[in-house]
């Protein structure tokens, strides 16, 4: 087909940029690797959380006094995970607020404090804990930009007090 046929022809010949010029790659996402073990939680400190739907074998708790924002924009948080015999599980991890979801444990506690854990990123998608999800979806993310709420938002909404119309993730007018 010569050249003056193929500039009238509706079909696309040979390979075309899928993206304007004008739009470049992003920095890619590097964790902070200064993340400090956080020290074992308070009584009164614990913030319960409360899962939606079916109940569940353990109540769980967050530590509102280590609850931070890391530069990277990962939420870390101190969970208790307490069964009804009164057994307590506590750990350490972090949830990044992307599209649909990462977690990473770093540490277990015990009564002598943290013991880190050399985890990797898991999709929260395929973490069988309901909690993950519920933190991620209705706690400590701002669904439509996907970034952390600010923290005061984070632990209002862990108290079971509705937060702020701007950080819901809906457009208002």
């Amino acid at each position: 087909m010569c050249s003056a046929q193929a500039e009238e022809s509706p079909f696309i010949f040979g390979h075309r940029a899928t993206a304007p010029a004008s739009v470049t790659d992003g920095t890619p996402w590097t964790e902070d690797t200064h993340t400090r073990l956080p020290t074992l939680p308070a009584d009164a400190d614990l913030i319960a959380v409360q899962l939606d739907g079916t109940p569940d074998a353990f109540d769980y708790f967050i530590d509102g006094r280590q609850l931070q924002i890391g530069p990277d924009q990962v939420v870390r948080y101190t969970l208790l995970a307490r069964s009804a015999s009164g057994a307590r599980n506590l750990s350490f991890e972090g949830i990044r607020c992307t599209l649909k979801g990462q977690y990473r444990v770093y540490a277990y506690g015990s009564e002598s404090g943290f013991i880190p854990v050399d985890e990797d990123w898991h999709s929260i998608d395929a973490s069988p804990e309901r909690y993950r999800v519920e933190l991620w979806q209705h706690h400590l993310c701002t669904p439509r930009s996907i970034t952390p709420r600010p923290l005061a938002d984070i632990k209002r909404s862990l108290s079971g007090h509705s937060v702020s119309r701007h950080h819901s993730g809906f457009l208002f007018n």
